[in-house]
């Protein structure tokens, strides 16, 4: 029997283990997975540390959104513990000043408002048009309603402080799929390219049809593109 791979989720913005149980279930015949939770900090630097804590000596590494900037900071620190790499829906670049000023004047609005969640108006921004209406927008609610404000606010603070990470991609020598839904408006395309073009070997899927979140959005094919990646 083959032994299976140790392999670590990582979350994106006011998402818990939720986003990754359908891989997680899929793939247990091949791998043993932990989804980590990164809600309690405020600082990429200390999920990172949380997430190594709990993981094993070597694992497999697949991230989301601000998942992926954890990643980063993963390899930052332990690279040679990370055995291949999965990267969807995220970028190495930093916020630019607009990205910056909106996120901040989410913050302070949250601190004097009440944390409405993912609203209808929101869920555009984060999911496919066809999925705005459905079992995903609704699992997307629910599943921020669980995060909450409070975790929502040391999550934003924890991107606001990330490092520029596109200096550390040419140094990244492991098996490495980057994926992005081609209807992603937050981390849009542009922003997978640059990864994939600079980590030497990397393989690139675009998932059609898709937003923000491909694991909630088409599970299935994310399940596929893990295990082909997981095979390699």
């Amino acid at each position: 029997m083959t032994e299976r791979v140790p392999l670590v989720f990582l979350p994106g913005l006011l998402c818990d283990a939720a986003l990754w149980q359908a891989q997680a279930d899929a793939l247990a015949d091949v791998a043993d997975p932990i989804i980590i939770d990164l809600t309690a900090d405020d600082s990429v630097a200390a999920m990172a540390d949380r997430a190594l804590e709990r993981a094993p000596d070597r694992f497999a590494l697949a991230a989301l959104s601000m998942g992926g900037y954890v990643a980063f900071e993963i390899l930052r620190r332990a690279p040679e513990r990370v055995t291949r790499l999965a990267l969807f829906d995220t970028s190495a670049a930093p916020d630019d000043a607009a990205r910056v000023a909106k996120r901040r004047a989410g913050i302070e609005s949250l601190k004097v408002g009440r944390f409405a969640g993912v609203t209808g108006r929101t869920l555009p921004r984060l999911v496919h048009p066809k999925h705005v209406d459905g079992p995903v927008g609704e699992a997307l609610k629910v599943m921020a309603g669980r995060v909450g404000g409070a975790a929502f606010l040391r999550q934003q603070e924890a991107i606001l402080g990330r490092p520029d990470s596109r200096p550390i991609l040419a140094d990244i020598h492991v098996p490495t799929v980057i994926g992005v839904g081609d209807g992603d408006v937050l981390t849009p395309v542009h922003d997978a390219l640059e990864i994939h073009h600079a980590v030497d070997g990397s393989k690139f899927h675009l998932f059609h049809g898709c937003g923000h979140l491909p694991a909630l959005e088409q599970p299935e094919e994310t399940t596929k593109v893990l295990r082909r990646w997981l095979d390699a």
